[in-house]
């Protein structure tokens, strides 16, 4: 959610002067209008059956590949999406659907044997009603798919409230599902704070990506209403290279993990910990490998850091380098769009915002540590807990070492970026709350568990 806005304007961050729509925004009632036709949906869409459901699914997943070109350009226009990982995102988009697509087939709950007697006892999940759904622009088709297709796979409908910015991909999204599914399953609904909390308000249980203190105030506005949530916030995440590291591969992953689309990704690099002896080479390789990544137009499918998606974006992320030695970048090129630098930097004092908050572009701070155990505690020294990389040769450190790391997910050797959407994908401290996403932890978070017990008519 971001601040209340009477009309929504989306851009293009490569030429601000392209713009995508504008629009007014619906408002709270119209939020709340459009949960209530979804929940009138829902127990059709439930008792249509799980074969109806998953041909549903599967054919939103078939239409999305048949216009994965166009999609991909659109993700490129409105979001500064490089297009190669645009057309990696819209692949995984489809992937997501198809995927959950089986779920309806899969079994929603177990029969027992009673403790004494006879008679039986079940558990079944059935799903919640109407999920809300609160998502960022960074993802614009995977992060509103691996939160609408479990969530569809249940029996749930949806309401979906985009970020403003990514609109135009949430409104085409829209339209590809909505050709498949019956009516009012699916809704998009655009705005900004006022309609993301009239949704809180009123579905009957929400799923939110976004900063962490947008996300502490959809938890509290849903925890107090007793409805299930779950909220995916920001990251500071580190990446640990020890000595015995292939450093030159190390550099290439830690370089794709900060510049990557411009450093928006809550799983991109921000933390480069060089263990003792690794601290000299990692400088200069990584140094060099930021300076050698293509930036520039996100239309080239060379291009690997893009612009930032709004100015403010562009000068929070300029602002933050300010008065720090600078190994690599530390410029904002001249021109049209929204652009920085990918940007290292190093002897950060401590207490310095760059180590505790999240800048969310192509950024990082270099720091030494002097043993795994030290730059263990490094990682941990801030509020939040997304996902760590470390890079060694040593098995036992990969394995047992890291034990103590107080992230959702480590990554070894292996960019800190990357999603499987098969596992559980969330993070620990200020970076999550509730249940995991994705997978099937997914399917579980938007259904809920009850038990039977049946017994023989005139037992006693």
């Amino acid at each position: 959610m971001t601040a209340t806005v009477a009309s929504l304007t989306s851009r293009n961050p490569a030429d601000p002067a392209d713009v995508l729509l504008r629009m007014p925004v619906p408002g709270a009632f119209a939020a709340v209008d459009a949960v209530e036709r979804a929940r009138a949906a829902q127990p059709g869409w439930l008792l249509a059956g799980a074969a109806a459901r998953s041909a549903a699914l599967d054919r939103v997943a078939a239409a999305v590949d048949a216009s994965a070109e166009e999609l991909a350009a659109l993700a490129v226009r409105e979001v500064g999406k490089p297009l190669t990982e645009a057309r990696a995102e819209v692949a995984r988009t489809a992937a997501i659907w198809r995927y959950h697509a089986q779920a309806p087939y899969e079994p929603t709950g177990a029969v027992h044997e009673t403790a004494a007697g006879p008679g039986l006892l079940l558990t079944r999940r059935r799903p919640h009603g109407v999920a809300g759904l609160i998502t960022p622009w960074n993802f614009p088709f995977a992060i509103p798919s691996w939160k609408a297709a479990p969530a569809l796979a249940a029996g749930n409908t949806v309401v979906l409230k985009p970020a403003p910015e990514a609109t135009a991909c949430a409104r085409r999204l829209a339209e590809i599902v909505r050709e498949k599914l019956p009516t009012e399953v699916f809704t998009v609904l655009p705005g900004g704070a006022t309609e993301g909390n009239a949704i809180v308000d009123a579905a009957d249980v929400v799923s939110f990506t976004g900063s962490t203190t947008v996300g502490r105030v959809v938890v509290r506005g849903a925890t107090a209403r007793g409805i299930p949530v779950q909220a995916e916030m920001g990251g500071l995440n580190a990446a640990i290279v020890l000595p015995d590291a292939d450093i030159e591969q190390a550099a290439a992953h830690i370089a794709a993990s900060i510049a990557g689309y411009a450093g928006q990704k809550c799983t991109a690099t921000s933390r480069v910990i060089a263990v003792g002896a690794a601290l000299d080479p990692l400088r200069e390789a990584l140094s060099e490998a930021l300076r050698a990544l293509p930036v520039g137009d996100p239309a080239d499918a060379t291009t690997v850091c893009g612009p930032l998606v709004d100015e403010h974006a562009r000068d929070r992320v300029r602002d933050a380098w300010q008065g720090l030695p600078t190994l690599a970048g530390g410029t904002v090129p001249s021109g049209p769009g929204w652009y920085a630098a990918p940007t290292l930097v190093e002897k950060v004092p401590p207490g310095h915002p760059l180590l505790r908050e999240e800048v969310f572009g192509p950024l990082a701070a270099l720091l030494p540590a002097d043993d795994l155990a030290h730059a263990v505690r490094i990682t941990n020294d801030v509020p939040y807990g997304l996902v760590t990389s470390v890079h060694t040769a040593d098995l036992n450190a990969a394995l047992h070492g890291l034990d103590r790391l107080d992230t959702g997910m480590i990554r070894i050797n292996a960019p800190s970026t990357g999603v499987d959407f098969h596992l559980p994908f969330g993070g620990a401290k200020a970076s999550g709350h509730g249940p995991r996403e994705q997978g099937r932890t997914a399917v579980e978070f938007y259904t809920s568990s009850r038990t039977y017990t049946l017994a023989p008519a005139g037992a006693t």
